[in-house]
């Protein structure tokens, strides 16, 4: 059988087992994609998702609106903020945690992954989630 270009329509967003919720994308479940999934990624503001890693698994993010901070590291020791138009490149095995910066703005972002499967991969990690330096930063 011959591949075919698959249309895929906005549908319904569905919480992940990240704690992020994610309109569905290109993946295994919606296309026959075999190496990749795509998605759009919202946080509500202030929210935060769980912490989790992808063992073999590259992923990135595009930040379309908002702020999106992402804790990372063996203790989610390190944070960057990303803003609307930059990029996050997220290595395979790397425990990350993906919070909202912003009080009063959803953080919106299209996600890639090395994984045609939506959230098959992820690990959840959540020993980390209850970390001394994210409850001190969620009380800010």
């Amino acid at each position: 059988m011959k591949e075919r270009c698959v249309l895929v329509r906005q549908g319904e967003s569905t919480e992940g087992t990240t704690g992020v919720t994610y309109a569905a994308g290109v993946s295994a479940s919606t296309t026959a994609a075999r190496g990749l999934c795509l998605e759009l990624a919202t946080l509500p503001p202030g929210a935060r998702g769980r912490a989790h890693l992808h063992a073999d698994h590259e992923s990135a993010a595009y930040v379309l609106q908002g702020e999106l901070a992402l804790w990372f590291g063996d203790q989610l020791e390190e944070k960057l903020v990303a803003r609307a138009g930059d990029f996050i490149y997220i290595p395979g095995g790397v425990p990350h945690l993906p919070a909202n910066a912003s009080a009063a703005e959803a953080a919106v972002a299209v996600l890639a992954r090395t994984d045609a499967n939506e959230q098959e991969s992820a690990i959840a990690l959540p020993a980390l989630d209850e970390l001394p330096h994210l409850r001190a930063e969620a009380t800010q």
